[in-house]
């Protein structure tokens, strides 16, 4: 099969992100002797200064890696809680049936910042200094603006010159948006890391000392109390229409801290799929994956209709389950082990016929237990109504509310036996304003909270939104084996268990599946604002063909074609039986790279 660009072939290690600048820099640290944590870590600081339309400081990461010291699997949850006073009560009293998905009210803990510090300090080898100086320098000296940059600050330059004037200061160049390929600066950014070192360095040459110092720069000291000076004192417009202060106070962010937990996991034929918990949606991956595996795939052509009508038809159903049942496992009792059981998936894989579902979402009952769903309508006519407020939810959504990748990602493997894939997000330019003298905006991921009581996503302090980020890691043989994932909210786990399946049933090579035609289903509720749905709606790539296009659409599917080149960001790396590594990037997007050696 035709492919792009070479995969990508070693022993020493390889690196694969979003943005040419990262990979480049994370391959720069394993060069000078750090690991693949070290890596990934340098790369994604990177990230936020380069793709700062699609994360930043004050987002979230979360992870799933294998450590070779100890031989065994992690999943890092940098995810930021709600505040302590943001409570369901309190939007009410505001007269608001959502969370907005833009501004002050919809602002979660900062999660990034802490979990790569997490990721540094548990299993990294370096300093912070040595982690955060390329991105220091790229916010310094400039890097040249993306087009997708370009244009999502343009969409907003009426926000930010009428209402975010501190975005404006920022972003705007003379009342403008930067034209694509000039070099942009984050002066206020590179500033806010160089006095994060400064207190890190001044608690001694200890490297955890370092690190330490500074969380606490961050989270107890001056950039907390630059973030709620701000929020505490300033309303902001938001896509409701109206100003709002908003929540997160000292103590949120004083009392929080990343967490390490044990991966979820389900075995596919000789491979083991391990997944972050239900406070994000991958377990979502491995729901499809118990449903697909009675089906027979192997065979399939990779771009026909019936492979995308199986994986289409078992995605409606585990993405039902996912808006039923999960929800942060601190606050709501998640029947996970009844979710991947082999007796359920049999039950649920009977739902799927020979024509679409196009119908309502068809939640299952685990253990017996009856779903709740929202109450919230999802006809085009109400969710239009509240686009017309004004602003954005999901960070690239256009007007007409479709979206393209919404994050960005990273994979990392190395010569000492380590391997990571990392999916940071949150803390767009286009979120929220940007804090004075920092260089970033908060996050708006509680607008993923419903304001409606008893549900598994219901909106509680000190609550995990429920989130799309959703990294994967596969093990072969007890071995880690491949890392990959891909920006696109709800897209996510469709478009990564596309490349999955395309390695293991189709024997393609990484960038072979990166490359292979995509398509993902609208048969879902959207978890960002205004949460529309579209039943039975598909979107695919038109190198699909038009043979398949037609035989989707006589079985049912309302299809939408899209640009040839247009769905998915995925990356990934992985290690061989013969210990040689391997990686590929999108091509999609012109920006996405591997590199390795």
């Amino acid at each position: 099969m035709f492919t792009t660009r070479p995969e990508l072939s070693g022993t020493f290690g390889m690196v694969a992100s979003t943005h040419w600048l990262a990979s480049q820099s994370g391959m720069a640290v394993l060069e000078r002797g750090g690991n693949a944590f070290d890596a990934a870590v340098t790369a994604g600081f990177v990230l936020q200064v380069v793709e700062p339309h699609l994360n930043g400081p004050a987002g979230e990461v979360p992870a799933v890696g294998w450590d070779a010291r100890t031989e065994a699997p992690f999943v890092l949850a940098g995810q930021g809680t709600a505040p302590a006073s943001a409570t369901i009560e309190r939007f009410a009293d505001l007269g608001l049936d959502l969370v907005p998905g833009t501004g002050l009210l919809a602002a979660c803990v900062p999660g990034a910042f802490g979990g790569w510090l997490t990721m540094l300090e548990r299993y990294g080898t370096l300093r912070p200094r040595d982690v955060l100086e390329h991105a220091i320098g790229y916010a310094r000296t400039g890097f040249p603006a993306l087009p997708r940059i370009c244009s999502t600050i343009d969409t907003v330059r009426d926000l930010f010159t009428d209402h975010w004037d501190t975005s404006a200061k920022v972003w705007l160049r003379g009342g403008r948006a930067p034209e694509p390929g000039t070099l942009l600066t984050n002066p206020d950014l590179a500033d806010t890391y160089e006095r994060v070192l400064a207190a890190a360095e001044a608690a001694g040459s200890d490297r955890d000392a370092q690190i330490e110092a500074a969380r606490r720069a961050f989270y107890e000291g001056f950039v907390a109390e630059a973030i709620t000076d701000f929020v505490g004192s300033t309303a902001v417009m938001d896509v409701s229409g109206e100003p709002h202060r908003g929540l997160l106070d000292g103590e949120d962010l004083a009392t929080w801290r990343a967490t390490i937990e044990e991966p979820l996991s389900l075995d596919y034929g000789d491979c083991t799929v391990l997944k972050a918990g239900a406070w994000s949606q991958a377990p979502v991956f491995l729901q499809q994956l118990a449903l697909l595996r009675g089906f027979e795939l192997d065979g399939l052509d990779h771009a026909g209709p019936d492979l995308v009508h199986l994986v289409t038809e078992c995605a409606k159903l585990a993405f039902a389950d996912r808006e039923a049942w999960y929800g942060d496992p601190g606050f709501v009792d998640v029947p996970m082990q009844e979710l991947l059981s082999v007796a359920y998936n049999d039950e649920r894989r009977a739902l799927v016929g020979e024509v679409a579902d196009v119908g309502g979402l068809r939640p299952g009952r685990p253990g017996g237990r009856v779903p709740r769903m929202p109450a919230l309508a999802g006809d085009e006519s109400v969710a239009e109504s509240r686009r017309e407020a004004g602003g954005l939810g999901e960070p690239t959504v256009r007007a007409t509310g479709d979206t393209r990748g919404d994050t960005v990602h990273v994979d990392v493997v190395d010569r000492f036996g380590n391997m990571v894939s990392v999916t940071p997000s949150g803390g767009w330019l286009q979120s929220s304003p940007v804090i004075p003298g920092l260089g970033f905006p908060l996050g708006t991921r509680a607008q993923m909270f419903w304001l409606e009581e008893g549900l598994a996503g219901s909106l509680a302090p000190g609550k995990r939104p429920r989130t799309t980020l959703s990294p994967t890691l596969a093990l072969r043989d007890g071995r880690p084996w491949m890392a990959f994932g891909t920006p696109g909210g709800d897209q996510q786990d469709q478009w990564s268990l596309q490349l999955f399946l395309h390695v293991l049933h189709a024997g393609m090579g990484l960038q072979q599946s990166i490359d292979a035609p995509a398509w993902s289903s609208g048969h879902l509720r959207s978890s960002f604002y205004p949460r529309d749905i579209h039943p039975g709606r598909l979107h695919v790539e038109s190198r699909l063909g038009e043979a398949t296009v037609a035989e989707l659409r006589r079985r049912g599917h309302e299809v939408m074609v899209e640009d040839p080149w247009s769905l998915g960001r995925l990356t990934a790396v992985s290690r061989s039986a013969d210990g040689q590594l391997h990686a590929g990037a999108n091509p999609r997007g012109m920006q996405g790279y591997a590199v390795g050696r």
